[in-house]
């Protein structure tokens, strides 16, 4: 797993340059949101029940065809696998905001969901509006947390959206 520092290491080593102006200030924009980034974990990690909970309900009362029979999270099984995906996410989407790079959510993620997803016959509609009330419970959380400036925090989710609603899971 890479964070924003090594990446921007090896992209820059690979290049065989010496650090510019555009790397130094990328380093510096990380280093400097470094604390609201911990709080907005801190925050996270203390609410996660409750936020995949809260985005289940949301998408849920939503999505009610999912939660019927027929639907992809009807029986117990299936619908606590729903929430166990969402926990998933979440976490890693955390693991991604800390580091200030998604390339975990690449790696640990996306490449695995998708070949699950693929064999399973899971719809991606609901598996992506799901990340995204969730997106939306987490910026409310570190808000109440008192983060501010806290755009950085939709950035892996708007990464998982976006790359699933990208592939034809």
């Amino acid at each position: 797993m890479r964070d924003a520092v090594t990446t921007l290491i090896k992209n820059y080593d690979v290049a065989g340059r010496y650090f510019d102006r555009n790397a130094i200030d990328s380093l510096k924009s990380y280093f400097e949101s470094g604390t609201a980034r911990v709080q907005a974990a801190a925050a996270i990690n203390s609410n996660a029940a409750a936020i995949v909970k809260q985005a289940g309900s949301k998408l849920f009362e939503e999505l009610p065809e999912l939660i019927r029979p027929g639907g992809n999270a009807y029986t117990t099984r299936r619908y606590a696998a729903c929430l166990r995906d969402m926990d998933y996410y979440l976490r890693y989407a955390t693991y991604a905001l800390v580091a200030g790079n998604t390339n975990v959510l690449d790696e640990r993620v996306l490449q695995g969901l998708r070949e699950t997803y693929n064999s399973l016959g899971v719809p991606i509609g609901p598996t992506v509006r799901g990340v995204q009330i969730m997106k939306d419970i987490v910026k409310e959380q570190v808000a109440a947390a008192g983060v501010t400036n806290a755009a950085f925090v939709e950035e892996p989710f708007d990464h998982i959206t976006r790359e699933l609603s990208e592939q034809d899971v």
